[in-house]
């Protein structure tokens, strides 16, 4: 378990030192087009994000041994009860153990909103993801308004949300 923690933590300072490095050339930026995807959810279901069009959509890119993505969770699940948003939450399953550890950690935090499952990591090079979590805020007309590194509190999720109505 030491040695799993350890790892997590290493492997989160790689990821915010490169992103330190290069902030600026990472994923895509506020007022571009996000990226079309398609991704299958935990359960199988394809999912594509041009199937929101006309809706504002959270799209957040996390794993399960990242610790800031831990802790965003319950805020990110409170605001999903709470508001009904649209949020497609995209685990990195290429970097994940086994596909087991994602579903046990759906459970344990008891998400409810949509985890698609980037098997092969086609989605996160697209978005160019370092590090995580990142989150994306993308308007009803598929525009990104707001970009995010870090693990995002339940506020700050409502208002980025909500500057985009």
């Amino acid at each position: 378990m030491k040695r799993i923690v350890m790892m997590a933590l290493l492997m989160g300072l790689f990821f915010w030192t490169a992103d330190t490095i290069i902030a600026e050339s990472n994923g895509t930026e506020i007022g571009d087009a996000a990226p079309d995807f398609e991704l299958q959810t935990m359960n199988g279901e394809t999912i594509q994000l041009s199937d929101y069009k006309g809706k504002r959509v959270m799209l957040n890119f996390w794993t399960t041994w990242c610790p800031p993505c831990r802790e965003e969770m319950p805020d990110m699940q409170r605001f999903y009860l709470d508001n009904d948003p649209v949020i497609l939450a995209v685990n990195l399953t290429d970097t994940e153990m086994n596909k087991q550890q994602v579903v046990q950690f759906v459970q344990e935090y008891e998400l409810t909103f949509p985890i698609l499952m980037d098997v092969d990591g086609k989605v996160s090079t697209m978005y160019r993801i370092s590090p995580i979590p990142t989150t994306y805020m993308i308007d009803s007309q598929g525009i990104i308004r707001y970009k995010a590194y870090g693990a995002l509190n339940y506020e700050r999720m409502i208002a980025e949300y909500e500057k985009m109505k």
